[in-house]
């Protein structure tokens, strides 16, 4: 089983530099789950004092190819093909920073299913999103 040392060593060459700087810890690899954090850091942080909508979904699709990688156990070829996302609640530019659990629900041979939750640093649902990856 790959640790979130080895999990992120594998992913981040392939990251793109925004998706680098957003700061992204895995906190817990299992297989088909990983739990990253996002720290809520003040250049994520909209006019409006909440973490951005985008700075969620970036995290949100890193969470769902890492948990690919922790499903197979090792790096994927894979591609967003859909990502729905609800936001519950939002997360103030003062949280210090956001768990973002991501599950394997089903995978098939060219296609995987997940989900992925954002907790705030309340322990409350912040936004919750499905997940449509093909698989390459």
């Amino acid at each position: 089983m790959l640790t979130a040392q080895t999990l992120w060593q594998l992913f981040s060459p392939m990251a793109s530099k925004y998706v680098q700087d957003l700061g992204l810890q895995v906190t817990e690899v299992r297989p088909g789950e990983v739990t990253l954090i996002l720290p809520v850091v003040p250049a994520l942080v909209h006019g409006g004092g909440v973490l951005c909508g985008q700075a969620i979904l970036s995290a949100v699709d890193t969470a769902m190819v890492l948990a690919l990688f922790a499903h197979f156990n090792e790096p994927c070829r894979c591609t967003t093909v859909q990502l729905q996302t609800s936001f519950l609640r939002a997360v103030r530019g003062d949280a210090g920073a956001v768990r973002v659990i991501g599950r394997v629900l089903k995978c098939g041979k060219s296609l995987a299913f997940g989900e992925i939750e954002v907790i705030g640093a309340d322990g409350q649902l912040a936004a919750h999103a499905t997940t449509t990856y093909a698989l390459l």
